[in-house]
């Protein structure tokens, strides 16, 4: 029987989508590239790591091999294909596990509501299907963006009802899409969210973004108590949700602080120290250099995964479009019997 794995479990893979000159990353693409190449570090030092490259594959392995060392260079393969952006959380396989294997459910990504271009995108993971180990699912008739779910592993799935029940998504009725995430996702029980979009968030709320499932039984979500704050009163409305879900099943809730606000051109950026990434050993934060606020993040952060070792990297690039670092990965997840090795597919 197959279930979805917390993202805490052990991990075969990463994968990641690089940035080009032909994406919206063009006028800060040194910075944006800076950013990739220490999460590249940081991920390939502990586990495989898989780049899709949809600009120069040559350049790429050029400024790999100068930048990371030979042995951290051995973890990482390249895949070759067109891509529109890098949101890989939003375009990525979502893996199920059983006992001795792994379902890569590939469901249709359409630019978040057709927001944005996506076709190239949405067609990624035929080109990695060859290349990670385990049965290929079609789902391309149903849109779902991986990081608009979170899962315990245990059978709960935590979403959001400002985007699964957008617009230009699946014109479903939350009873009909709930219906069909238990199913396809194995999970007994869908817990949803109707607060805490973030301001300059154009995924229509992912959960990511907001709150995210830890070990012992823990959610972790974004809060502030200051009411000069525009996003405030969302974001008490979403704290008392979850408080309501902790008196129904026992959750511990731990609160995140809310970076200052930071605004380019006039617009908010949707800064969230909520948008980590786990990895084998270690948990990748995002960080704005907001001295105080960056400190206590990883303070938090640190007491759920005290085994692991705590990154920071510095995201306000990656913010520039309106994503951060949990939404720049997608985990491959590990299965209990030895696997085909993923294999370079250029």
């Amino acid at each position: 029987m197959y279930r979805l794995p917390a993202e805490w479990e052990p991990q075969e893979a990463m994968v990641i989508t690089w940035p080009h000159e032909n994406t919206d990353w063009t006028p800060i693409l040194d910075s944006i590239t800076s950013v990739y190449l220490e999460m590249a570090r940081e991920i390939a030092k502990r586990q495989r790591l898989v780049v899709v490259c949809g600009g120069d594959v040559g350049k790429l392995r050029v400024m790999l091999a100068d930048s990371l060392p030979v042995d951290i260079l051995a973890n990482i393969e390249i895949v070759s294909c067109p891509t529109n952006d890098t949101w890989t959380r939003d375009h990525g396989f979502i893996s199920l596990l059983s006992g001795s294997g792994r379902q890569l459910l590939d469901f249709r990504f359409n630019g978040w509501g057709e927001k944005f271009a996506a076709e190239k995108d949405n067609a990624i993971n035929s080109y990695l299907a060859g290349t990670i180990a385990g049965e290929y699912v079609d789902r391309l008739d149903f849109v779902l963006e991986g990081g608009s779910i979170e899962s315990d592993g245990e059978g709960t799935l935590l979403t959001t009802s400002q985007c699964l029940l957008a617009p230009n998504r699946n014109f479903m009725q939350r009873e009909d899409i709930e219906r069909r995430l238990k199913e396809w996702l194995a999970v007994d029980r869908v817990l949803w969210l109707d607060y805490g979009n973030l301001i300059g968030d154009d995924t229509d709320g992912h959960i990511d973004t907001i709150a995210r499932f830890a070990p012992n039984h823990t959610i972790l979500y974004i809060g502030t108590d200051n009411k000069e704050d525009a996003q405030y009163e969302d974001l008490k409305q979403m704290e008392c949700q979850l408080q309501e879900l902790s008196q129904d099943y026992g959750y511990r809730l731990l609160r995140l602080p809310t970076p200052d606000p930071i605004v380019v051109d006039g617009e908010r950026l949707p800064a969230t120290y909520a948008n980590f990434v786990i990895l084998n050993g270690a948990v990748l934060i995002p960080l704005y250099m907001q001295p105080e606020k960056d400190s206590e993040a990883i303070g938090i952060i640190s007491t759920v995964f005290p085994d692991r070792e705590i990154v920071g990297i510095d995201s306000r690039a990656v913010i520039h479009q309106h994503g951060s670092l949990h939404c720049c990965t997608m985990q491959i997840p590990a299965v209990s019997s030895p696997l085909q090795q993923i294999v370079e597919h250029t």
